[in-house]
């Protein structure tokens, strides 16, 4: 009978023609396995270049499968890999991400040594293709830009709410029923919400690491957060809950900046707001300021906080009036996911 691989990896992917050999190529160079790895690319329906990639891959390597994902978006995606999977393991990775070489390993070990976790990750570092993204990414990993996200900013080990290219137990999700279909966004965070509320913890190993390309515009950056404010308003009316604290704090921003131009277009001086609103341009240029970064990154690194605030507040009330006061369901544009 033939032996399951130590891990199946599972990586949706779209139109990846420039990253997702460099990708394959970390996890076939996975150091200290005690077994074979099983690579499961699920495509949907590329049409530059990246199928004959993966075609390939999957010629020269027989631990490379790829599956065809005719309904193009992410969750679908997931769970048409974890179906396949033949291992008791399930880690997923980004199309844009590489894997350190001793991924896989570290996140055996952290799963046998946590029990009581039916989820564990490590620190998603930054890669930087120009000033523009270097500039993103310093945002991206700051706690004043995305909270206490320990995935981002790293931290020490311990358990969490959720984690980035998370190692599952296939049990796991066989229990909670793998991903949400209908989320173009936030399907790993709803997914990890629902692992929790079954009962299962997360555990954050910083040792385990991998890389991620940063997008390179600040307008391909906001459509993504909007998104993201969006979709979080969807699963937060799902489960009649706000899953986290820190998804508030960009929406309550935006209220802020509305209220005080509006306030000062009537002639009044909402003085507690403006002060508010220098607080955070302070709190900005701080955070900029700080971790040994270029000065003449700074302008850029505050124009990226502003960019994630306000394209995740204006989603986020976006989502509240499509949500909870029009009672819909998502528009059809929403669903388009950008990239």
């Amino acid at each position: 009978m033939e032996q399951a691989p130590v891990a199946s990896v599972v990586i949706p992917c779209l139109n990846e023609v420039d990253t997702i050999g460099a990708c394959i190529d970390s996890l076939l160079a996975q150091q200290s396995l005690a077994g074979d790895l099983e690579i499961i690319v699920v495509d949907g329906l590329s049409d530059d270049g990246t199928v004959e990639v993966l075609e390939d891959y999957a010629k020269a390597h027989p631990q490379v499968i790829h599956l065809s994902n005719p309904e193009r978006i992410t969750p679908v995606a997931m769970n048409l890999g974890f179906k396949s999977a033949r291992s008791d393991v399930v880690v997923l990775l980004g199309a844009h991400a590489e894997a350190a070489p001793d991924f896989v390993r570290r996140n055996l070990e952290a799963l046998s040594a946590h029990k009581e976790s039916g989820c564990v990750g490590g620190v998603v570092e930054q890669v930087h293709g120009d000033a523009t993204s270097r500039r993103i990414g310093r945002a991206l990993t700051s706690p004043f830009g995305v909270g206490d996200a320990r995935f981002r900013t790293g931290g020490l080990a311990g358990h969490v709410d959720t984690v980035a290219f998370g190692a599952y137990r296939k049990s796991v999700l066989d229990e909670i029923g793998g991903v949400d279909p209908g989320l173009v966004r936030n399907q790993d965070d709803e997914l990890n919400y629902r692992l929790t509320e079954a009962g299962w913890r997360i555990w954050f190993d910083p040792r385990i690491r991998s890389t991620y390309h940063v997008r390179s515009s600040f307008r391909q950056l906001f459509r993504q957060y909007r998104q993201y404010g969006y979709w979080k308003v969807f699963v937060n009316k799902k489960h009649s809950a706000i899953t986290t604290w820190r998804q508030t704090v960009p929406a309550a921003f935006l209220l802020a900046i509305f209220v005080a131009v509006a306030c000062l277009a009537t002639g009044l001086a909402p003085t507690a707001l403006l002060w508010l609103l220098g607080l955070w341009m302070l709190g900005a240029v701080g955070s900029a300021l700080s971790g040994g970064g270029r000065l003449i990154d700074v302008p850029g690194v505050v124009l990226s906080f502003i960019t994630v605030h306000v394209g995740y507040g204006w989603g986020y009330w976006s989502g509240i009036l499509r949500f909870v006061v029009l009672r819909r369901k998502p528009s059809l544009e929403s669903k388009t996911l950008t990239r």
